[in-house]
């Protein structure tokens, strides 16, 4: 759909595509049938491209009058049952922060595509950075888990967009989308699986067919997400981002209180397996450890290969879920490897979970945030440094 120069090549597509341009491409091949946002540099695309591609099957794209407003009503819309997307950058998640903090206590799946940009504030509009790592982890105030997964190449701004889609509706709740600006106006060949294995992957919400008078949305196990069934379909319960009870209704009950926050985090933590998504480059001989995400693994992975030409055996490890943080696998890594290195544009946002989860202090970084990209040779350099 939409997709320039496809082609079919050995079951899979080759499109030439932008990056924000495919994950609007898959969050309707995901069954998304709403958008609700507003433009921000550099993620303007995907609102563009959305706008073209969701009335092809029946969707809806509506521009709202500002970044709070595009997220309340793609809120509604997922509560209505269908798939919804909103999309932005840093400034744009500081205003849609306490609606998604409504969308993680009421559970109402929702996937928000982030073209990461420098900050704080405006910071750098048009230029390259990994600046809202932090705020993916913590983007609303109190206790929840979120769940973020970072792109890092052309192909991925659709695979994972798929896989956010999922995730939602699996764990009822939020899920960033993150790219950035090279990722995200990347314009090159992407290889994509087809419409018809995407659509086959598709995992749908849990839904309650019993009696009406039965029906508790969040009266569910307590490593489960809630069970929300479409709105005017004749189930009632109560929609609020209070504490609340079984039905939703609003509760300072202390152990139902407890038991909500618990059940918040325990239906994330107890599911690693399916959410946990990694890349291991080079690893298995490797004396140096690489740690990079997003579009500055594009960097690391041909500096590795570039090392190990002048022979310095690297490798890279790169979490495309960043949150939760694969902090079992970067701790059998803290234990691996003496040399460890943390590529990054930005100050070192997602080094203090390195450290935590190795248990180390002694990580050795590279950083940027002038707005430009790495080259492998920035990290060619700083490995002979510090190794």
């Amino acid at each position: 759909m939409g997709a320039s120069s496809e082609v079919i090549k050995d079951g899979k597509r080759e499109v030439v595509m932008v990056g924000n341009h495919l994950a609007a491409l898959a969050a309707v091949d995901s069954g998304c049938m709403f958008f609700g946002g507003y433009p921000i540099t550099p993620s303007t695309e995907v609102m563009e491209a959305i706008s073209d591609f969701l009335p092809e099957v029946g969707g809806t794209c509506i521009q709202m009058e500002d970044e709070i407003a595009g997220i309340a009503v793609a809120i509604g819309a997922s509560m209505s049952g269908v798939r919804a997307m909103t999309a932005t950058s840093g400034p744009g998640i500081s205003l849609k922060a306490e609606n998604l903090g409504l969308a993680q206590m009421a559970e109402v799946p929702l996937v928000v595509v982030d073209v990461m940009r420098g900050g704080p504030s405006t910071g750098l509009p048009t230029r390259v950075s990994q600046g809202d790592i932090s705020q993916a982890k913590t983007p609303s105030h109190g206790d929840y888990k979120s769940i973020a997964l970072c792109a890092g190449t052309l192909a991925e701004c659709y695979t994972e967009t798929v896989r956010a889609f999922n995730l939602a509706d699996r764990f009822m709740q939020p899920v960033f989308v993150l790219l950035d600006a090279t990722l995200g106006l990347m314009h090159a060949k992407a290889v994509l699986p087809t419409i018809e294995e995407v659509k086959a992957g598709i995992v749908p919400r849990k839904t309650f067919d019993g009696a009406p008078e039965d029906y508790r949305p969040y009266g569910v196990e307590q490593d489960e997400a809630a069970v929300l069934n479409p709105m005017f379909q004749g189930y009632r319960y109560h929609f609020t981002g209070l504490h609340h009870d079984a039905k939703g209704f609003p509760t300072e009950e202390i152990e139902t209180c407890r038991k909500l926050i618990d059940r918040l985090f325990r239906k994330v933590d107890e599911h690693l397996d399916e959410i946990e998504l990694n890349e291991e480059f080079m690893m298995d001989d490797a004396d140096i450890c690489i740690i990079g995400y997003g579009s500055a693994a594009l960097a690391v992975k041909e500096a590795v290969m570039r090392l190990r030409e002048q022979g310095i055996k690297a490798g890279m490890f790169r979490p495309i879920t960043v949150w939760p943080s694969p902090e079992r696998r970067m701790h059998e890594i803290g234990q691996q490897f003496k040399n460890i290195l943390s590529v990054e544009l930005n100050m070192g946002q997602y080094l203090d979970e390195i450290q935590r989860s190795t248990g180390r202090l002694d990580i050795e970084k590279l950083i940027k945030v002038n707005g430009r990209p790495f080259s492998p040779q920035d990290i060619i350099d700083k490995v002979k440094e510090v190794f």
